[in-house]
């Protein structure tokens, strides 16, 4: 006959170590989630192509984000009930009636602590690695548990319809942009990433959210050649414009007929002097024997998209026309490079230094035509550009008016003086943060 101390001993231990197992495979699912949620996919693709296939199986399991937390969830709840319950009918069986209290509080501690807090804690600190490790195994129980986690997703589905709400694993996603700017604003945050560095990667980053109107040069403003002017007039224009390419009209300037390079126009004179043997012959040269044909792209175009069709054709300058094919601006591939590596100026620029520095009282005088884009990535300000491009523009819309100079307005957070204005133009601003509430003066 069996000893029953022998039989309650194996039971005994038995139970134990089945309890062991259970908060072992606890932690093991606990950890799997962090790591498989945490883990930057970008990392995990990089990874990946290095040829570690533990990464590959990490992405592929964490492309169905609703059918993998069901099951890790589901498989985590089971072991921890099984777990309580096998720790209650031990404690139980060795203490009696006070036992079922013991096992609660010595289950709670052992899984918060070995099971919760503790491989979390490990998952965390390197999550592609422990997702890389884990992947395999997690993905054999998604497939094992696939059938049950059909139908809780379908439960819950239809409960959270009942109340109006609809579910989209990939809604709450980020965009692989929104993902790098917001670690390059986390890592400036941080110090590990310079202001430069950041500024110049999300301008990059950018590019196919903004459009050519946004940055060209307005036509009040372009440099143009009039067909008709002498030749020497024309020539003598040339030399003194800072531009290498200006555009060529007849009659109006909205009647752009080409665009001249300084060096074909050079070259052309040089050699019909040669060939006459007569510096006069310069004064007989006509303009349009060397102009190149206009190239014109709507105001909407997106940066990105201009970007790359200046790379393939091969040519650095466009003029950008409205829907109804009116002249509206200028825009040139450096206005481009600009928006990602800020200004980029010459022996030859005429245009005036635009860093921004404050006098005693933490006023910045800004031009009006200064971009708010420009204002924001020099002063790390937040001025919204929704409404217009330029600082002048956004002070005439929020005034709904165009203000006298003088006047002042506070909005956005900040104190807007208008110091000059030109006709209906402002034409330069004094600017700084307000400290105080916001509000509307006069």
């Amino acid at each position: 006959m069996d000893d029953p101390s022998s039989t309650f001993d194996a039971a005994l231990w038995l139970t134990a170590a089945s309890i062991i197992v259970l908060l072992a495979m606890s932690a093991f699912f606990s950890g799997s989630e962090t790591a498989l949620t945490a883990a930057s996919r970008a990392k995990l693709r990089s990874r990946a192509d290095k040829g570690d296939t533990g990464a590959q199986a990490a992405i592929a399991v964490s492309s169905d984000s609703e059918r993998l937390i069901g099951a890790i969830l589901l498989g985590n709840n089971v072991v921890n009930i099984l777990s309580a319950s096998l720790a209650t009918a031990l404690f139980t069986r060795i203490l009696g009636g006070s036992g079922v209290a013991i096992a609660t509080i010595v289950m709670t501690v052992l899984v918060l602590i070995f099971s919760e807090v503790m491989p979390k804690t490990y998952a965390i600190s390197a999550p592609e690695k422990v997702a890389s490790l884990v992947a395999r195994p997690i993905r054999m129980l998604t497939i094992i548990l696939s059938p049950i986690v059909t139908v809780v997703r379908l439960i819950v589905r239809g409960i959270l319809g009942i109340f109006g709400l609809k579910t989209d694993p990939g809604s709450h996603m980020f965009s692989i942009e929104e993902e790098i700017a917001g670690a390059l604003s986390i890592g400036h945050a941080a110090g590990a990433v310079h202001k430069e560095d950041r500024d110049r990667l999300l301008g990059a980053l950018d590019l196919g959210n903004r459009t050519v109107e946004e940055i060209m040069l307005h036509r009040s403003e372009i440099q143009m050649i009039d067909a008709d002017l002498p030749p020497e007039k024309i020539l003598d224009t040339i030399l003194a414009s800072p531009h290498t390419r200006l555009p060529v009209y007849r009659e109006e300037r909205e009647n752009v007929v080409g665009v001249v390079h300084a060096k074909d126009l050079l070259r052309a004179v040089n050699r019909a002097v040669r060939e006459a043997g007569d510096p006069s012959a310069a004064a007989r040269f006509d303009i349009m024997s060397v102009v190149m044909s206009p190239y014109f792209v709507p105001e909407t175009s997106a940066l990105d998209e201009q970007m790359r069709e200046f790379l393939k054709r091969r040519t650095h300058f466009a003029l950008v026309v409205d829907e109804y094919g009116s002249l509206r601006g200028l825009i040139t591939l450096e206005d481009i490079l600009e928006e990602i590596v800020g200004e980029i100026a010459d022996e030859h620029d005429t245009e005036a230094d635009q860093t921004l520095k404050p006098n005693a009282q933490g006023d910045y005088l800004v031009e009006g035509g200064m971009t708010i884009r420009d204002l924001n990535r020099q002063l790390d300000w937040t001025l919204p550009d929704e409404e217009a491009n330029t600082v002048a523009g956004l002070v005439i819309h929020m005034a709904q008016s165009i203000p006298e100079q003088g006047q002042v307005f506070s909005f956005h957070g900040y104190r807007f003086e208008v110091v000059t204005r030109r006709e209906n133009r402002i034409t330069r601003l004094r600017i700084r943060p307000l400290v105080g509430p916001r509000g509307a003066e006069s």
